[in-house]
């Protein structure tokens, strides 16, 4: 295709949007990597950097997977615009911190946020290129709609702020990948922005925001929802500017204001609650399944197995603490072994590693009690098998990056979506 779509990919970890978006080898993640997958989208420089660790591992299996030329391993807030290439689609899963405003600037650059909270680094990309991105893809956890505990959506409310007076508008929708087919119940938010440059956005402003939120909408096409409120959605202003917003948005509320759908544009927020319409096919961890390769040390030692037993189970127990306060524990007890003949529970990024734990996944074979394999691991986010085999790279940090990954089915769907809406635009 000669008119790619350039992408710029921040927080890019080990590439789990830009297999959404270019696929790998030219097939599909939604296929299995089996069917061909012919992108528009071309990945044109990547940035990614993990502050606490010396040893870059993420950003060396990306290198390893793809070409280093155009690929940044340096502190996103370190890196000069003018390093940044142009681009028309920004993507990155940006980690979820404090957004709140510390700073007002005297010049014409306006408000910046609290150091190191890497909002900032895209809110100062949107800000500062000459030719700005048309279209944003942006991923969180979705506890970014109910963030911070005393001003619920605050830093979500922060975010839209930010997008609309830099002339985006914005929908977004939290997807549980499990509940579209992919073998995984992962649940984050997406996010969708674009500039009053995109006929998108006109598209939108001459749209019901219902209509836009449940059926003409990008989320909409890559996935169908319906509603019991379609005649009652949540709408309300975003009033004041960011500083405003920072230090007084749903000041001790109870609940947020953010449903798991949105839209916003001209600072008007549409918002309502949705739920998945599918009806295909299901993937469960047993599909995911490696038989018989699986290697010895993945087997849970039976001297071992009351430890993981006591770790899943139920407890109500007296406990002391390091001052020697004694209190009553409580916790509910989990599933164990997990089921196979269902979607797997999120994968955490202390899956890794040998000892019991309540939250790394166990099943139960012929051979006995085992946890995941890195490749399983890999699958159940939808990567190739072995991505993240390097030389120097231990099972336990492969897990560790699948713990922070996203579901590459969930980018491709949504990326396709986006090329249809970015077609029709060329073509008007």
């Amino acid at each position: 295709m000669e008119n790619k779509i350039k992408v710029v990919e921040l927080f890019a970890g080990v590439g789990g949007f830009r297999l959404g978006l270019e696929g790998w080898n030219n097939k599909s993640a939604s296929s299995n990597y089996k069917e061909d997958f012919q992108s528009p989208y071309e990945i044109v420089w990547s940035n990614q950097w993990e502050p606490s660790t010396k040893v870059q591992h993420a950003s060396m299996v990306y290198e390893s997977r793809w070409d280093k030329k155009s690929h940044s391993n340096k502190d996103i807030s370190m890196v000069e615009i003018s390093e940044i290439p142009d681009h028309d689609l920004l993507v990155g899963g940006f980690p979820c911190q404090d957004y709140s405003v510390a700073t007002t600037l005297k010049n014409s650059k306006g408000l910046i946020g609290k150091k190191g909270v890497l909002w900032w680094s895209i809110h100062k990309i949107l800000s500062e290129k000459e030719n700005k991105p048309k279209y944003l893809f942006l991923e969180n956890v979705d506890r970014l709609l109910i963030s911070p505990s005393g001003q619920r959506g605050r830093d979500f409310a922060i975010i839209l702020k930010s997008l609309n007076d830099l002339g985006y508008a914005v929908e977004w929708r939290v997807v549980n990948a499990a509940e579209y087919g992919m073998p995984q119940r992962r649940r984050r938010i997406f996010i969708l922005a674009y500039s009053q440059n995109s006929t998108i956005y006109n598209e939108i402003k001459e749209n019901n925001s219902t209509d836009w939120l449940l059926k003409d909408g990008t989320l909409a096409n890559a996935f169908p929802v319906q509603s019991d409120n379609i005649l009652f959605p949540n709408e309300f202003i975003l009033k004041g500017n960011i500083v405003d917003i920072s230090e007084n948005f749903n000041k001790n509320g109870k609940t947020g204001m953010f449903e798991n759908t949105g839209i916003m544009i001209d600072g008007i927020v549409t918002t309502i609650k949705t739920k998945p319409s599918y009806e295909d096919k299901f993937t469960i961890l047993k599909d995911i399944i490696q038989n018989g390769e699986v290697t010895e040390e993945f087997y849970i030692n039976e001297d071992d197995l009351d430890k993981w037993f006591y770790l899943k189970g139920a407890k109500k127990e007296m406990r002391k603490n390091s001052q020697g306060f004694e209190y009553n524990y409580s916790e509910g007890g989990m599933i164990f072994p997990d089921p196979l003949d269902k979607p797997s529970r999120t994968i955490i990024t202390g899956e890794g590693g040998k000892s019991a734990s309540r939250f790394k996944h166990v099943i139960k074979t012929t051979k006995g009690y085992r946890r995941l394999s890195p490749i399983e691991l890999e699958r159940l986010n939808m990567f190739p098998d072995n991505h993240t085999k390097f030389e120097g790279v231990t099972d336990t940090k492969r897990a560790f990056f699948m713990g922070n990954a996203l579901v590459v089915g969930v980018i491709e769907k949504i990326g396709v979506a986006l090329t249809q809406k970015i077609n029709n635009e060329v073509t008007i």
